[in-house]
């Protein structure tokens, strides 16, 4: 930005007061919605009068602030509309103890599988980081400009059930396609029955090559028949799931075991007399 380049603006005391700026150029900023433009243009001019920028620099000053300003505005809205139950984040993320191989990990940070349209499964045990990798990549979706839905499978076939009244399961497809990423977590917590398999598979069909979907099971794929009581339905939604797919398989203690010890390890250490 030219104000790095430029000489530092005086003092508060011999910089000249920001003028207001005329009420057209208010009213014309406001009905163009350039919130950001309105606000601090009095300031950067006042500034590119002292500093004797260029119309060219206080033009570019005064766009970089208000495309920065919507990023971050868009950012929080597609942050929010994600749906995540807690904030995890790729940089937070252990990959020294976690049995993901570092090299699978920094693949899927690239984010090119969800440009591609392929999915990520995540199989393992309790507690062994699939939901924590799940959501930071998803986070780290949004961050890039990706539009993500995160949803335990119970939650999106529940969704589904309830548009069974209405006819609407297509519609109700078609907004979750919006998306570029589908996270479903928890894939096999609760049983389902024939009509909640109909609809995951519905589901799963519709995302075939045109969205990604990432999945988190603690089943090994061969004992998805434990809570899809119907085999070919289980076995033609594996089929498209696992087309175009990287699988991970984790392992390990769980981590909030391990924690819960440590904590535990920890009151026990400051107990007196022990």
């Amino acid at each position: 930005m030219p104000s790095r380049t430029r000489s530092s603006a005086p003092p508060a005391s011999q910089a000249p007061a920001a003028p207001e700026l005329p009420a057209d150029l208010v009213a014309g900023l406001r009905r163009l919605k350039l919130a950001t433009i309105r606000r601090q243009a009095p300031e950067v001019l006042a500034t590119a009068k002292v500093q004797r920028w260029t119309p060219e620099e206080t033009l570019r000053v005064l766009i970089e602030a208000e495309l920065a300003a919507r990023d971050a505005s868009n950012a929080a809205t597609r942050l929010k509309a994600a749906g995540f139950p807690v904030l995890k984040t790729v940089e937070s993320f252990d990959v020294a103890a976690s049995s993901i191989p570092a090299a699978t990990f920094d693949y899927l940070t690239t984010l090119e599988w969800i440009r591609a349209q392929a999915n990520l499964a995540l199989i393992g045990p309790p507690g062994t980081g699939k939901t924590h990798t799940l959501i930071a990549l998803g986070h780290a979706a949004v961050e890039a400009g990706l539009k993500v839905k995160y949803c335990t499978a119970a939650e999106a076939v529940e969704n589904l059930y309830r548009a069974l009244a209405d006819n609407s399961v297509g519609r109700s497809i078609d907004a979750l396609l919006r998306n570029d990423l589908i996270i479903l977590d928890e894939i096999g917590f609760a049983p389902l029955d024939d009509t909640g398999t109909q609809l995951l598979f519905r589901l799963v069909a519709a995302a075939y090559e045109r969205r990604s979907l990432a999945i988190a099971s603690h089943w090994p794929f061969e004992q998805w028949g434990r809570f899809l009581p119907e085999q070919t339905t289980a076995a033609s939604i594996l089929d498209r799931l696992l087309h175009h797919a990287t699988v991970v398989v984790t392992s390990g203690e769980s981590y909030r075991m391990r924690q819960a010890q440590q904590a535990r390890d920890g009151r026990r250490e400051g107990i007196p007399g022990r």
